[in-house]
C-alpha cells in the first residue's frame, strides 16, 4: 500500500508541473514574453511559458495590426523584431500577396497585417525553439523565499518551477505576487520635476450640451471636479480593443446587437454629434491586408472606443473583478458599433459609412469575431534598480547598461473625462512630441537595470514590459517594439544568469551587450541628419 501511495504521489506531484525546473519561466506570452522565450531557448535554455489567455502573441496576435514602428527609428529595431516582420512578410508572399512595405526599408510606412497572421508566426517561432507554452493558466500565487521566486502556482492547481522568471505580462501580476514594489497611476509633477506629469489638459473643451437634469445623469463621464494641473492620482490611461473590421461583404460578420444594450450609455455620443455634426466614425482606421481595417481608440478623439475611467482599479484587481471590468469594455464596444449603425442620433455619412463594414468572419471565431484581448496600455509599473523618468526619455538619454533603444513618442490616451457647463473635457491625454525631421520619438537608451527589481525584492525576475518608469516615461516605452527589444534582451539576459548562475542584477554588463550585439540587436543611438 506505501509503494501504490508513493507512486500516485508522484504521478500527481508529475501532473501538476512540479517535477520539472526549466531554466526560465516566463509568465505572459505577450509579444515581449514570446520573443524572451525564444531568446532564451536560442541560447541552449530550457523554456515554459505560462499564459491566461488561449492564446499567444497578446494584443498583436488579438488586433494591434498597425505597427506602431511606423513613429520609431526602425534601424535601431533588428534581431528578432526584425526577423518577425521578415516573417509576416514571408507569409504574405507565398499567398502571393504584396504588402505596401518591405522590412528592409528602414522609412516609416505602416507594416500592417492580419492578427491570424502575426498570432502564427508568433507560434512558429516558438515551436521552432523547443519553447513550452501553457495556454489558460491564470497565476494564483508565487512561491518565495530568500529574495527569490521557485515556482507559480495557477488556479488550475498546475505548478511551474524555475531558476530565473520573467514577468511579460502587461499588468505586472508575476512582480507583485513576488512582493516586488511597484506603482500604479500617475506621479505629480514636483515628485520628478517632469514637465508633463500628473494631471495635464491639452485638449480643447468639447460641446455637447448636458441634459436638463444635469451632468451626472449622463454615462461616460468621470466627474464634475476639474484636478488641479500637475497633481499626481491613481488615474492610468484608457484602455480599448483594437477592432479588427472588414470591408469586404464576403467576409463580415455583422455588427450585432448585444444583449444587455441600452441605448442611454451612448447619450453622451448623440449630443456630441448634435452639437458636432460634422465629426465622422468616431475610431481611427488603419487598413490591412484583406481589405480589413485596424480600428483604435483616437488619442486626438475627443469621444471614442476607449472606456475613459472605467480601469483604474484593473492592474490590481483578482481575476474576478478584472474580468468584470473586461466585459464591461467589451459591452460598451460591441454595442457602441451597433449604435453607430442604427441610431437616429448619428449623423447620416457616419451610418452609411459605418454600414460597409462589420467583424472581420476569418478572425476571433472563438469569440464571436471581437477581439480576445484587451488593450492594455498601462498597468503595474515597478520600481526597480533604476527609476526612469521624463529626463531619461528627453535629455539624460544616455546609459552605460543600455541593451535596447527606445524612440516612440511619449503618448497617452485620455485618463479621466470631466464634464464642464456646456459639455466635457478630456484630462490626461499627451500628444506625441516627435523629431522636426522625422515623424519619430527623440532616440534614448534604454537601461537593463529598468528590467531587473531590487535584488534585496527579487534576485531572480526580469520585468521587460511594467517596466520601472515614471507615467509619462512609461508612456514612451509602453509600445510593442520597445517589449519586444526589450523581451529578447530579458531572455537572452535570463540565459547568462542561468549560465554563470548569479542573481539577474549581477549579470555581466559587457557579456550581456556582446551577446546583443552577436544577434543583432542594436545599442547604439542612431544619427538623424538636421537633429541635434
Amino acid at each position: 500500500m506505501k509503494r501504490v501511495l508513493t507512486i500516485l504521489f508522484l504521478v500527481l506531484f508529475h501532473s501538476a508541473g512540479a517535477a520539472t525546473v526549466y531554466d526560465v519561466v516566463v509568465y505572459g506570452a505577450t509579444p515581449s514574453g514570446v520573443l524572451a522565450g525564444v531568446a532564451a531557448a536560442r541560447e541552449g535554455r530550457s523554456v515554459m511559458i505560462v499564459e491566461p489567455l488561449p492564446l499567444v502573441g497578446g494584443i498583436m496576435s488579438g488586433g494591434l495590426s498597425f505597427s506602431d514602428s511606423n513613429q520609431m527609428a526602425r534601424e535601431t529595431l533588428r534581431s528578432l523584431f526584425e526577423e518577425f516582420h521578415k516573417r509576416i512578410e514571408k507569409e504574405y508572399a507565398a499567398k502571393g500577396i504584396a504588402l505596401p512595405y518591405k522590412v528592409s526599408e528602414k522609412d516609416n510606412k505602416p507594416w500592417t497585417y492580419e492578427p491570424h497572421i502575426a498570432e502564427k508566426v508568433f507560434n512558429d517561432l516558438l515551436k521552432e525553439a523547443g519553447v513550452q507554452v501553457s495556454l489558460n493558466e491564470t497565476l494564483k500565487s508565487a512561491v518565495t523565499g530568500k529574495g527569490r521566486i521557485s515556482a507559480i502556482r495557477t488556479y488550475s492547481g498546475k505548478v511551474f518551477r524555475g531558476k530565473v522568471f520573467i514577468d511579460a505580462t502587461y499588468e505586472g501580476d508575476l512582480m507583485a505576487a513576488a512582493g516586488v514594489k511597484y506603482r500604479v497611476g500617475r506621479e505629480s509633477r514636483d515628485e520628478f520635476g517632469e514637465p508633463l506629469a500628473g494631471a495635464i489638459y491639452l485638449k480643447k473643451p468639447a460641446k455637447a450640451p448636458a441634459p436638463d437634469n444635469g451632468p451626472s445623469s449622463v454615462q461616460l463621464i468621470s466627474g464634475n471636479t476639474r484636478v488641479p494641473e500637475g497633481q499626481g492620482d491613481r488615474r492610468i490611461m484608457t484602455y480599448s480593443f483594437r477592432l479588427c473590421l472588414s470591408a469586404e461583404p464576403g467576409n463580415q460578420a455583422p455588427f450585432y446587437r448585444p444583449d444587455n444594450y441600452d441605448p442611454a450609455r451612448y447619450e453622451l455620443f448623440r449630443r456630441f454629434y448634435k452639437a458636432n455634426p460634422q465629426m465622422g466614425v468616431p475610431f481611427d482606421m488603419y487598413p490591412l491586408p484583406g481589405q480589413k481595417i485596424d480600428g483604435n481608440n483616437s488619442i486626438g478623439g475627443q469621444i471614442s472606443t476607449g472606456l475613459v475611467g472605467e480601469n483604474y482599479d484593473y492592474p490590481e484587481a483578482a481575476p474576478r473583478k478584472r474580468q468584470a471590468i473586461w466585459d464591461a469594455h467589451r459591452s460598451y464596444t460591441e454595442g457602441l458599433l451597433y449604435f453607430l449603425c442604427t441610431d437616429s442620433a448619428v449623423p447620416a455619412h457616419v451610418r452609411t459609412q459605418m454600414s460597409k463594414l462589420g467583424y472581420a468572419k476569418d478572425e476571433f471565431s472563438a469569440s464571436k469575431h471581437f477581439p480576445p484581448v484587451l488593450y492594455v496600455r498601462e498597468g503595474r509599473r515597478m520600481v526597480g534598480e533604476y527609476f526612469m523618468t521624463q529626463k531619461d526619455i528627453q535629455q539624460e538619454i544616455q546609459k552605460q547598461d543600455v541593451i535596447a533603444i527606445g524612440s516612440f513618442p511619449i503618448d497617452s490616451h485620455d485618463c479621466q473625462r470631466i464634464s464642464t457647463d456646456s459639455g466635457f473635457i478630456n484630462e490626461g491625454t499627451i500628444f506625441p512630441v516627435r523629431l522636426k525631421t522625422r515623424k519619430i520619438g527623440y532616440p534614448y537608451q534604454l537601461p537593463y537595470r529598468a528590467i531587473t527589481p531590487k535584488q534585496s525584492e527579487c534576485a531572480n525576475l526580469l520585468v521587460p514590459v511594467c517596466v520601472s518608469a515614471s507615467h509619462v516615461a512609461f508612456s514612451s516605452v509602453r509600445v510593442e517594439p520597445a517589449w519586444m527589444v526589450l523581451g529578447e534582451s530579458a531572455g537572452i539576459a535570463a540565459a547568462i544568469a542561468v549560465e554563470d548562475g548569479v542573481p539577474v542584477q549581477q549579470v555581466d554588463i559587457a557579456k550581456l551587450q556582446q551577446r546583443l550585439k552577436e544577434k543583432g540587436q542594436v545599442l547604439e543611438l542612431p544619427v538623424i541628419p538636421g537633429e541635434k
